[in-house]
Parts: structure tokens; sequence; C-alpha cells
């Protein structure tokens, strides 16, 4: 190993904690103060990613596989696709400072436009159509415990959905640093439900195994092969029977379930936003990444393994809400309700999570140039914030860094997504256009090594790591498009528009010069 003094040669790899490295990371001062930890960053990932997913997707997986052990591998498989992503996207976080997410990759990598349109999709589609989809969860959650499972489209549920939204976007515009003190809290809350459910499954286990005859929990679990291939029932009554499928038929079945734990995995990029806030982000982003997704995986796999030992196998495909239909078939209804309010908590603490990083890609792209200057101000509503310029005079404590003018403008897009769009479409049109800009940042992390092997990367997975995540990250896209048809079109469109401002906006930019 060099010593840490010497200068990287080529092909050189520098060890992840090298001070050069950190002084390679020390950009000039940005919109954001450098007040953010490994914990900081730890907690927001868990937040954002242990969402609804944990708890709607098990049902649609379970719909897709011919056996509760196959589902357990898809689990698998999901979270090892995102480790991969997220690794990925730790090597360029430590290597190409900047702030926004992905943007500052593919504008490296593949030039302006593509850092734009990266911007443009997830401030004007992924990420509103996230917290759209996030709130309808959350107000659809408290009306199945009590029993209303059909309402979904009426205004009354999208009004209270648009409030949820407005007000975790509202706790966000306090400050940075109480939005990670309340996700603090929210990943407690997650944690509790999850292991909630996982002590549930054992206790289950515990009495069957002390009275074997005992009617407790699901049964199934006991008396049937966990790999054994048995029919599968659909939510509208029909039956999957797998030894009739073609291998064709089951890819394609295999490749649903891998949508469905994907989306259950979603967030796991969002730690590459906050690296402009974190103090030493070449040592505390690769180890908030590579502990926080772990133990998602972990948590994810035991949660699943807990449902099929609380709920007959047949029952798991047909509902959205595995978790709260487990508690309230092992404990009762009042049990139930209580499943069903933690759920929302966990809900909402994804909802916080993704809400603090929605901002940060709007400011980001204004500072680029990309949009008005208006949304790169932060700490109130209007302009001439006091951290928009830097100077020795700078407050070192403001009252608040909270980017405001982005929050509203993520407020006015999600209420839209909400009024006008419903959970499933919301869904597909979320995936095609994030995995779309994943399937080229992590292509562009492979070009780049061969491209400019002298840049300094403190931190280099395998290139196996990328590999992978390209092949299925692209088949995922292809997939998408070709099964929903409508929502792949407005995205073309969403990016032809994106392309059309860009265009508008640099020239007015190079006239007014």
């Amino acid at each position: 190993m060099a010593d840490n003094n010497e200068t990287p040669g080529e092909g050189e790899h520098r060890p992840l904690l090298a001070d050069s490295s950190e002084r390679v990371l020390q950009q000039e001062d940005g919109t954001f103060t450098r007040n953010l930890g490994a914990v900081d960053a730890f907690a927001i990932i868990i937040s954002i990613v242990v969402g609804s997913g944990i708890f709607t997707s098990p049902g649609s997986i379970d719909a897709n596989v011919p056996s509760p052990g196959v589902a357990l591998v898809i689990w698998l498989v999901g979270g090892i696709l995102a480790w991969t992503g997220a690794n990925t996207m730790a090597e360029l976080g430590t290597a190409i400072p900047g702030e926004g997410g992905v943007q500052p990759y593919l504008q490296r990598i593949f030039g302006d436009v593509f850092g734009f349109l990266a911007a443009w999709t997830w401030i004007v589609a992924v990420m509103p159509a996230t917290l759209a989809i996030l709130s309808i969860v959350f107000i659809e959650s408290i009306f199945s415990a009590a029993g209303v499972t059909d309402g979904a489209g009426r205004i009354e549920h999208k009004l209270l959905s648009v409030l949820v939204m407005l007000v975790m976007n509202s706790a966000n515009s306090i400050s940075t640093k109480a939005s990670t003190r309340l996700n603090n809290f929210f990943v407690v809350i997650k944690f509790v439900t999850i292991l909630g459910v996982v002590v549930a499954g054992i206790v289950v286990v515990i009495l069957a195994a002390s009275n074997p005859d005992r009617d407790v929990g699901g049964r199934d679990w006991s008396t049937k092969p966990w790999f054994g291939v048995r029919d599968s029932v659909n939510p509208d009554g029909s039956t999957t029977h797998w030894n009739k499928l073609s291998e064709w038929e089951m890819l394609g079945h295999y490749s649903a379930a891998l949508y469905g734990a994907l989306w259950a995995y979603s967030g796991w990029d969002k730690g590459i936003y906050i690296t402009a806030e974190l103090k030493s982000p070449a040592r505390q982003l690769p180890l908030a990444i590579n502990t926080a997704v772990p133990t998602i995986i972990l948590c994810f796999i035991a949660a699943n393994a807990a449902y099929y030992i609380l709920l007959p196998w047949s029952l798991v495909s047909t509902t959205d809400s595995v978790a709260v239909t487990a508690i309230t078939r092992l404990m009762g209804r009042g049990f139930g309700v209580v499943a069903a309010v933690l759920v929302c908590l966990v809900v909402a603490g994804s909802l916080l999570g993704n809400s603090f990083v929605s901002g940060r890609m709007t400011v980001a792209a204004a500072n680029m140039n990309w949009l008005p200057d208006f949304f790169a101000v932060v700490g109130k509503i209007g302009t001439n914030s006091h951290f928009a310029t830097y100077s020795p005079d700078t407050p070192k404590t403001p009252k608040s860094d909270a980017p405001i003018n982005a929050l509203l403008l993520s407020s006015i897009l999600s209420t839209l997504y909400i009024l006008f769009g419903n959970f499933r479409a919301l869904l597909t049109f979320n995936g095609l256009g994030e995995y779309s800009f994943f399937f080229l940042t992590v292509l562009g992390a492979i070009i780049l090594r061969y491209r400019e092997p002298n840049l300094v990367r403190p931190y280099k997975p395998f290139v196996l790591i990328p590999a992978v995540f390209v092949i299925v990250s692209g088949f995922v896209v292809v997939r998408g498009a070709v099964f929903a048809p409508v929502q792949a079109g407005i995205l073309v469109v969403v990016w032809a528009l994106g392309v059309g401002f860009y265009w508008a906006r640099r020239t007015l930019s190079r006239q007014g010069e």
C-alpha cells in the first residue's frame, strides 16, 4: 500500500481513509453546510428505503413465484442488486464531489444535457411521484384498517393524501438538523414495527414446537416444503398453475416478482444526495451504505419469513396489507389497528426522508443554472438567502438551511400527481424514470474507469458489481417500457419537454451575456 503522502499513480488504489483522497473531496463551500455524520446518513437511507414496500410488496411477489422459498430468494436477489447499485454510487459519490445525486456524475461522464435530464426527471417526475405514492399509501392504510378498501379514487382520499404530503414537506422546511432528528425517530419506529412482526413469527414457532396440536399462525410453514411448487391464488380469484407454465412464462413471472422487490428497496441511492453535507464523505458514505443496505436486506428477509409463518400461504398473495392482515389474524382487530398505525408511521418516515432529498436535487440544478436561481435559495421563501453566497461574515449557526422554495415546487407537483394519478400507474412511472438513469449512471461508472483511470477513487468496488447491476437494470427498464407503454410514452414526453427547456434556457443565457 502506498504511503498516504504520495501522489497516486496510474492504476494505484488509494486506501479509504487516505488524507489526500479526503482533500480531493473538499470542494468549495456549497449551498449546504457539512454538518451530517455517518449515523445521519445511515438513518436517512433506512428512513427512505424502509417504507411501504416491505408491507405492500410481499403479496405481489408471492403471486409471481411458485413457492415461499423462491419468494425469499427474490427478496435476497433484489437486495443484492440494490447493494451493487449503492456501492457503485458510493464510488462515484466519493470520487466526484457535488450536490444533487446522480446529476453531477452523468454531467461529467455523458455531458451537460444528460446531467440536466437526470435532474429534470427527478424534479418533475420521480420524486413528486414517489411522494404521491407514499401519501396515497399512508391514507389508504388508515382506511384499510377501518375496513374501507375501495375508496382510493375518491376526492376525499386524494385531498387527505395531499394534506399528509404537505405536512411532511413542512417538517423538512424547518432545518436540516430538525429533519434528521425526526428521521432518527422514524427509523426507531421502523425497526420496532419490523421487529414486532419478526417476534410474532418467532413466538408462533415456539408455541407450535411446544404444542404441535395448537392452532396458531398459518400452520403451512411446518407442514409444507418451503421450496415445494404450489398453485398461487391471485387477488382477482384466479389461480396460477406453475406446473403448466413454459420457461418463458416463468421468466415473466420472476421478472414481475423482482420488480416488486426492487420497488421495496427503492431509495438505496439516496445516500449520495447528501454527500455534499457529510463532514467526511470518503469515509462516511461507504460506511453508511455498507451498514444500512445489509441491515435492510436482513430485516426484509426476516419479516417475509415471519409473514409465511403467521399466515396461510394461500392468503399471502391475495393481500396488499400483509403485515396488518397477519397481526389482525394472530392477535385480533385491536392489535391490527395498532399495526396499521405503526405501518402509517413507517410510511410517514419514508415520506419525510424522500421529501428531505427532493429539495436537494432542485437546489443543485438551480446552482448549475439549469433552473431559475430562485430555487437555489435556502432558509427562506424568496431570494437573497444567507446561504446563497459565503463570506467571512456568513452566520455559523443560521436559523434555517432548508430549501423552502424547492420544497414548494415539490409540493405543487406532488399534489398534481395525487389528484390526477393512481397508485399502480405512478408506481410503474416512477420505476421507469428511476431505473433509466440508474442504468446510465452505473454504466457511466464503468466507462469512467477506462476513460479516467487516474481519477482518485477512495472507494472502488470490484468491476463485476456495477456490471451485474447494469445488466439487470437494463432488463428492468426494457421490460417496464414494453409492458407499460403509456407510462413510458409519458416519460418520453417529460424528457422531450426537458430538452426543450434546457436549450431555451441556454439560449436565453447566452443572449443575456
